[in-house]
């Protein structure tokens, strides 16, 4: 069993509390590999943002969970390297934990938080599982996320062809009988890339999030497939080799509108995806020499904690709340 408070991390419960408090939601950036992870803690770390380091469970088979256990811990110590040995408070997250044995095992592997998402089982069935997790969790004062509503789209194991918006009626009841520290909703947004259909004007339902603020006030929310799938990548991206035809995501002012409610943690991950590609792809077009992965790997790198640095301080309102007082 690791702890995660040895590695240097901490659960979401302050996170949230000031989060709330201040109008503005954490980042929730996902990775994969060291590129990533460098990119994350120099974006935050440049911009004071908290900040919650994500692992799907894709990223998880991908990357082993026994070297991303030391790359968290690696995180910690090198956003202390780089700055200048202080701290900013973060947060190893399981995002969309598919059952209570992958949660049970990233708890034992050092994660300081686990979302379990039983969203797509009937509701009891849905209630029943988190309240399992949740039970467990919170014996490793781990925090739990849990989500009622169903976002469409397809990111790594995470598929669903239908969207089913969230309701309000029943949050009371599942967050009561779960004991979930957190809640992720289903408003508008989606999964992945292709998230909507040229000609379309994707809103999220901020009616929706009103109505369940009034029905659990304060409690923190979550906001998924929250990539805004910028235009000039798309561009960039097609105009060196690739076919990324009708991408269209969330607009970053709907997102700024619900980070200043009870959304306190957003995630973003296509859009990082995005921009490592964009870079890669031109690399590879202006130099089709190149072999050394560092030469189209490190543009990445910067393409991504400069986009990442825009949304800390443009999009979530993090950007200088790291060190906020209790």
């Amino acid at each position: 069993m690791v702890n995660y408070k040895d590695l240097g991390l901490v659960n979401t419960r302050a996170m949230f509390a000031k989060a709330v408090k201040g109008g503005y939601a954490i980042p929730a950036y996902n990775f994969n590999n060291m590129e990533q992870l460098q990119a994350i803690i120099q974006a935050c770390v440049a911009t004071e943002s908290p900040l919650i380091l994500q692992v799907s469970k894709g990223a998880r088979d991908y990357a082993n969970q026994t070297i991303l256990r030391y790359m968290a811990q690696g995180a910690v110590e090198y956003a202390k390297e780089i700055n200048n040995g202080k701290l900013i408070p973060i947060c190893l997250h399981l995002d969309h934990g598919p059952d209570f044995e992958t949660c049970k095992s990233c708890i034992e592997f050092g994660f300081s938080s686990v979302m379990i998402d039983g969203s797509h089982l009937p509701y009891e069935e849905n209630v029943a599982l988190t309240r399992k997790v949740v039970e467990f969790a919170h014996q490793h004062d781990v925090t739990v996320e849990g989500e009622l509503g169903v976002l469409a789209g397809v990111e790594d194991e995470v598929k669903a062809d239908n969207h089913v918006y969230t309701r309000p009626e029943e949050v009371v009841d599942f967050v009561s009988r779960t004991g979930v520290d957190s809640l992720a909703i289903a408003i508008g947004t989606s999964h992945g890339a292709y998230k909507f259909k040229p000609g379309d004007n994707p809103r999220i339902r901020l009616d929706i999030l009103a109505e369940i603020e009034k029905q659990i006030p304060g409690f923190p929310i979550v906001l998924h497939g929250s990539s805004s799938v910028p235009q000039d990548l798309v561009q960039i991206i097609n105009a060196n080799g690739g076919k990324m035809k009708d991408a269209i995501g969330i607009g970053e002012d709907q997102l700024r509108e619900a980070a200043k409610s009870a959304v306190c943690k957003i995630n973003i991950d296509s859009d990082g995806r995005l921009a490592m590609t964009a870079a890669i792809r031109k690399v590879f077009t202006e130099k089709p020499e190149e072999f050394d992965p560092r030469k189209y790997l490190g543009p990445a790198r910067t393409a991504l904690k400069e986009l990442y640095m825009r949304k800390n301080r443009e999009v979530l309102g993090s950007a200088g709340h790291a060190f906020d007082a209790e």
